[in-house]
């Protein structure tokens, strides 16, 4: 788990003696990771230790046919409750090539035989070496043991470290460099590259083309924070996706479950239930995948389990099973994977060939293209709908969840003017094109949707909340506003 409840340690000299940097130039990857689904399977008191990891529910004497009986157990009923279909696993250096590794990898391998992804990663060998590697003759060693035997399993991922948070960011970077350089075998798309700090900012891993071709871990608690509104939570995990949440896997995310929180009240004040709804919707807005921490395992506290464990351990042998401790924690994470939870909401995908006028909630007016209304860079407003042509506009797919919107009268597309990041940006209709500004994604909120454009994960919005006609749509950044609200109906 995150070494959350300690403060940041300080950062120290320049890693030495690295070499063979690998520079990628291919285009960055963009396809949604929703196809994690997964949970944290953690040791008991967490997984930074000097000694092999046996994971909660195992045990030491455990042969391989025990421990693989006993994942299975446990994959049932993450499966048959909420769906799993991964879970990540920690490895370390006094595990890997030791008599325990040949049973542990009985749970890797009853995951993968039944078609679960298996994120296998890297915890700094005990949290006394403050969010660095010790040893990189070791951690390399224990990695080339990893990546030789799963390399050519396309279920098995590779995490090179947990929270690199004793590196600066060029240095983390480039030690990560030289892992995918040096691990060759290692397919980069089935590497999942950590970011920043807590791995809890990836914005300069994202803009680093050495991993274009990976994926990236992100890491988000309630806890790295002060306290925030529900839209400020959003808001604040957006930012720190920067441009990659496309390629980004919540490896670590969580919240109380013993105590009966309700994550289902949309109105709550509890910092920790607006933390996970917002961070449920920013996955799902995104289509990321995530594994939650922990289902298992974790730090004991004072209760002798960790709080934020999803499921309650009963059972002995190889006949374990698992309870939900918190349905309505559960139901939030089920919706972060994409599911329909309590009927709702979902925005079904528009019909192709279809056309449909766009209103706004707030004003009930119309998107509509403002006079001339064939130019290029003619504006965007609302306006009283009255059926003109240029108030009705087709749904065209853009792959990943995206969508051009184009209208009736020109032929042309929505655009944010110029591709701009900025909040105030003018919608505009443009000769369509390629351009992630030209691509919108409907993000349910109730019976409505927010139209966020791809480039700048911003919203179109009716400034001010206005309800004049002829009033010019922006992009600000999301919020829980009616003026961001949209619905869509067949004309």
């Amino acid at each position: 788990m995150a070494l959350h409840r300690r403060a940041l340690s300080a950062l120290v000299a320049a890693l030495t003696a690295l070499v063979g940097i690998v520079v990628v130039t291919s285009s960055p990857a963009t396809a949604a990771t929703n196809q994690f689904r997964g949970m944290n399977w953690a040791v008991l008191g967490d997984n930074f230790k000097t000694s092999p990891l046996v994971v909660q529910g195992l045990s030491s004497s455990d042969s391989n046919a025990t421990v693989r009986a006993k994942a299975n157990a446990l994959y049932d009923d993450m499966a048959s409750t909420m769906g799993v279909n991964t879970v990540r696993l920690p490895i370390n250096t006094h595990t890997v090539g030791t008599a325990w590794w040949e049973a542990y990898r009985g749970a890797i391998d009853a995951a993968t035989a039944r078609g679960f992804k298996v994120i296998l990663a890297y915890w700094e060998d005990g949290a006394a070496s403050g969010g660095r590697i010790t040893n990189l003759a070791a951690w390399n060693a224990m990695w080339s043991t990893v990546t030789n035997t799963y390399g050519s399993n396309t279920n098995v991922y590779f995490e090179p470290m947990n929270e690199p948070h004793g590196y600066s960011s060029a240095e983390w970077r480039n030690v990560a460099a030289n892992w995918l350089s040096y691990h060759y075998s290692a397919v980069p798309g089935r590497v999942l590259i950590g970011g920043t700090g807590f791995s809890q900012d990836l914005r300069d891993i994202c803009n680093d083309s050495r991993f274009n071709l990976t994926l990236l871990s992100f890491h988000y608690y309630a806890f790295f924070y002060g306290a925030m509104t529900y839209d400020a939570f959003r808001s604040h995990i957006q930012t720190r996706l920067g441009t990659c949440a496309s390629r980004a896997v919540a490896t670590e995310f969580g919240a109380p479950m013993n105590d009966g929180r309700n994550y289902a009240d949309a109105g709550s004040t509890d910092n920790f239930v607006r933390y996970i709804r917002a961070m449920a919707q920013v996955m799902r807005d995104n289509q990321m995948g995530g594994t939650y921490w922990p289902a298992l395992g974790g730090k004991t506290g004072s209760i002798g389990y960790d709080w934020y464990s999803m499921f309650a351990l009963s059972g002995s042998g190889t006949d374990l099973n698992l309870t939900v401790r918190n349905t309505s924690g559960a139901d939030r994470i089920r919706y972060a994977w994409g599911d329909t939870v309590d009927g709702g909401p979902t925005t079904p995908p528009p019909s192709t060939g279809t056309f449909y006028r766009i209103d706004v909630r707030h004003s009930g007016k119309a998107m509509d293209v403002q006079q001339p209304n064939t130019d290029n860079g003619a504006r965007v407003g609302q306006y009283t709908y009255g059926g003109s042509a240029w108030q009705q506009w087709q749904f065209q797919d853009a792959g990943s969840g995206y969508w051009r919107i184009i209208s009736r009268h020109s032929g042309k597309c929505l655009d944010v003017v110029s591709a701009s990041t900025a909040d105030g940006a003018e919608l505009v209709q443009y000769t369509c094109g390629t351009g992630a500004n030209q691509q919108f994604q409907m993000v349910a909120n109730g019976g409505y949707f927010q139209l966020r454009a791809r480039h700048s994960n911003k919203c179109v919005d009716v400034p001010g909340a206005a309800t004049a006609d002829g009033v010019v749509l922006k992009q600000y950044s999301c919020n829980s506003g009616t003026n961001q609200q949209w619905s869509r109906s067949t004309v």
